[in-house]
This record gives C-alpha cells, structure tokens and sequence, in this order.
C-alpha cells in the first residue's frame, strides 16, 4: 500500500478503516493529518533518562485490522472501547498486544495467530518501559506476597477450604481479586479458573512478570481520566481494615473533588495542580501525578514516609531495611515529596504542622497500645500460653482486630484528615479492644496457665501486663492519676454527655 507514496498509504489505511467499521470521525482526521492534537507525541525517557517521543504506528497492522474485523461483532463493548482509546489513534491494536511467541508459558493459537490472553507489565514495557520499571519497585508489585500473610490464613482455612481446583473461593474471589493471583496455565495452554480472570495488582503473569496495569488503567479504554478517579483506588483501598476510600469522602480533600468534579479536568495530558485544576486532590494527585516540581511515577510508594499498615509503623526505609530491600529513599526524601503537593494548595507552614499532627497520633498509637500489644502477645506465645495455631484463640482474633482492622484505620484516619476514622472508628475502638477485651483476656489466660502448671510462664506474663499497665499511659485504668494528669475521673464524667 505505501508503493504509491504517502497520499496513496493514507487513501488505502482510511479506506480499509471504514471497511472494517472501526474508524469515527475523529478517526478520519487523525488519518488525513487534520488533528495535531491526535499527533502529538507520548514521551516515554530512554534509559539514560532522555525523552524518546512515541508516536504510534505508521498504520494499523494486518493482524489487528483482522482482529477487528471479528471482534466488531463478537465483542462489541471491547471493540467499541479499544476504539475510544488513544492506543486507536496511535495504531496500537489487538495483535501489538496480545502477539505471543510459541514458546511461551501461556500462547495459544487463536484462528491464526499465535497469542496470549494475558497482557503483562512486560508486555506493556514494549512501549511504557519507565512506567514499568517505576511500578515493578512500588509496594503494588508486591500485592500478590499477601499469599503467604495472616490474611490469606483466614481466607484459605478459617473462612474457606480448597474447593476450586485446590484454592480456597474466598481467597479467589476475595484477596487474589485485589492483590492478585499467581496464574496458572494448563496443559492445554488455558488458564485455571482458580487463578484467572484476575486483575489484580500484584499479580504473578505466566511470562514472570508482576501486576496488572489493567488494575487501574482498565481495559481496553485504559482511560487516563478513569485511572485518576479515586473511585478507581477505592475498588481495593476501602473496608474494615484499609477504608482509604471511605476516609478520603470525609475528609476536606474528598468533599470538595466531589462537589466540584466537573471542574476536575481528569482527561487531561498534563493534569497539574493549580493550573490545570484548584479544586480538591484525588488519590492520583497525591501519590502519582505531576506537580509543579515531580514527575508522574507509578510507584504509588515514592512519597509516603510512614507503614501504616504493620502492627507497629515504622518509617517506610525502615520497613525495607528489616526485608532485606536495598537503596530504598529515606522517609525525609519521600515526605518532601509529599509537600511539594501540599504547597500546590497549601502553605508550608500549613504542610509541616499537618506532618506534626501524624506524627504524634502514629507514635501514641505506637507507645500506647500497638508495641505493649505485640510484646505481650510474643511473650505469651514463647511461654506457652497460647498454641502456635492461628487463629484458635479469642486473644488472637482480639489483637488482629486491635491492629489490622482499628488500628489501621485510626491511623489511616490521622494521615488522610479524616477524623471520624481518626476517633470513633480508630482509636476509641483500639482502647475498647485493647481494654475492654485484651486486658481481661489475657488475664484469664494468665489464670489457665496458673492452674495447669505453666507457673513460670504465667508470672512472666502477669509481670509483663502490671508493667504495661502501671505505667503512665495505662495508669487511669488502675485508678491512678498519670503525671501531668490534672482532671479527676469526676470531672472527666462530668463531660460526658456534652
């Protein structure tokens, strides 16, 4: 078709277009060069860091054209998706993404051509190699580790039991759904129902790869503007034990994104606070997108200085040193990172007195019950007054709450100015575990392992307990005033319905 010159390629690309259904009227002008702004380029930096424009593909492919030509009308929304994207305007079809080479774990023919169902992270690097990289060293590309956790104990065994090809429904339709699943391809190269369909963000493709950039650039729109709205983050980041979603609609951030949403301006290329739009942040603002002094990144990661997810929080580097990662940013980089996008709204003074407030709320969370919590329960454990299965006694359910599920959110809450998830749903129902359940528990267990002989073990543990509790965090519980503590359990009941 290009034998004939430029004219006589652009004639037969438009006209093989339209006879396959699959171009529109913004289609049309792009082929006959009358939208600069379908040309533009889609800078992608080499790996020394230079900006390589990226301008799509001089025409559609013979193999995508036939791809097309079938999948108009078996699968008209995916077609009609693929069509509004820009990866149509650029000439990016089925074939560029789904080639496979026969050697692969998970390629199959498929009329004729060789293919994979599956499009990895590596598949995507072809084109997008620095969003790539910078989402294969983010906490997302880890999603799928939660397969050894507490938390996938609970869906495997207490909640569930291996009834799908080996794995646990729960876990499937639950955890892998957000975290993601280690796929497996069958010996007749399809995929196991147990590990797939599956976008979940950290998970484990046949090709090696980790993740699922169709987790948050959902196909085959892979709409900018979907991926940007926090109703995206939120189809993982809510519930009872990381409700980010939730705390963000309260909180001042997400009141004003959602009154103000048409003002949001999400589609567009540059997105830049303050200038592209001044109403409220979304998750993307603040963890992603560019701003006056940082580049987009896709390690959602890069500007977040504390774990708030650990039973203790320690500082982000801190957590990786413990793993064994190397070369991780230290908490002070990322948190300048972070201002920089509170400066985009707020003042500096604003921002560092805002970073003041998490800290105090993380470490008494930390001092008062997350650390007091864990050495009491290492110690019980050590000294034999609890069994090392999981899950099989009320104290471990009742510390699990106390900081997977109030802890996480209380402190999620501090970070994210959400003070609902802060107080009634945080940290007032950490003390009710902690005091009203965790206390007496273990005191009753204290009491068992007396009586069965455990003598050595239970004095360990109750001289533990009368540590933590005399001391001045804990002191009001035994009805002694604390240092410093002025008001009188009167006075404080005086207040109580006010």
């Amino acid at each position: 078709m290009m034998v004939g010159g430029k004219g006589r390629w652009v004639g037969g690309l438009v006209l093989l277009l339209i006879l396959l259904g699959s171009i529109g009227e913004q289609g049309r002008a792009w082929a006959a060069g009358e939208s600069a702004e379908n040309k533009k380029a889609v800078a992608t930096p080499d790996p020394e860091d230079k900006i390589t424009p990226l301008r799509g593909l001089e025409h559609l492919s013979r193999e995508s054209a036939t791809c097309a030509s079938c999948h108009r009308e078996k699968s008209p929304g995916l077609y009609q998706q693929w069509g509004a994207s820009r990866h149509f305007t650029a000439n990016v079809g089925c074939y560029e993404c789904h080639k496979a080479e026969p050697g692969d774990a998970d390629a199959i023919k498929h009329k004729d051509f060789t293919i994979s169902t599956i499009v990895s992270p590596k598949d995507c690097a072809t084109c997008h190699k620095r969003e790539v990289s910078e989402f294969d060293r983010s906490h997302h590309a880890t999603g799928a580790q939660i397969l050894g956790s507490l938390d996938n104990v609970l869906a495997e065994v207490v909640e569930g039991a291996p009834l799908l090809n080996g794995q646990s429904p729960v876990v499937v339709s639950g955890c892998a759904s957000c975290h993601g699943a280690f796929v497996k391809v069958r010996s007749d190269g399809t995929l196991d129902p147990a590990t797939w369909p599956n976008s979940g963000i950290g998970r484990i493709n046949p090709d090696g790869s980790k993740g699922s950039c169709a987790a948050c650039h959902m196909r085959h729109s892979f709409s900018v503007a979907q991926a940007r709205h926090p109703n995206t983050c939120g189809r993982c980041h809510l519930g009872p034990d990381h409700p980010q979603k939730e705390v963000y609609e309260e909180s001042q951030h997400g009141i004003t994104f959602f009154a103000n949403q048409g003002a949001m301006n999400l589609g567009s290329a540059k997105w830049m606070p303050g200038e592209d739009y001044i109403t409220g942040p979304t998750c993307a603002t603040c963890h992603i997108s560019a701003n006056r002094d940082l580049p987009v990144t896709h390690d959602v990661g890069e500007r977040i200085s504390w774990d708030l997810r650990s039973p203790i929080s320690v500082r982000i580097d801190e957590r990786d040193a413990k793993k064994g990662r190397e070369n991780t940013r230290s908490w002070l980089e990322r948190r300048k990172d972070m201002k920089t996008v509170c400066n985009s709204c707020h003042s500096r003074t604003f921002a560092d007195n805002f970073y003041e407030q998490l800290d105090a709320f993380v470490t008494l969370y930390n001092e008062k019950f997350a650390k007091p919590g864990a050495k009491l329960m290492k110690l019980m454990t050590e000294e034999g007054l609890l069994t090392k299965t999981q899950f099989d006694d009320k104290l471990e359910w009742t510390w699990f709450y106390l900081w997977h599920h109030e802890g996480r959110r209380a402190r999620h809450g501090a970070a994210m100015n959400g003070p609902d998830y802060a107080h009634w749903h945080g940290m007032f129902e950490v003390a009710n575990r902690f005091y009203m359940e965790m206390v007496p528990e273990i005191r009753e267990a204290i009491e068992k392992a007396e009586h069965a002989g455990k003598k050595d073990g239970a004095a360990k543990v109750r001289a533990a307990l009368e540590e933590i509790l005399n001391s001045d965090y804990h002191k009001w519980f035994l009805g002694v005033k604390s240092q410093g503590q002025d008001a009188k359990p009167a006075d404080v009941k005086s207040h109580a319905g006010k």
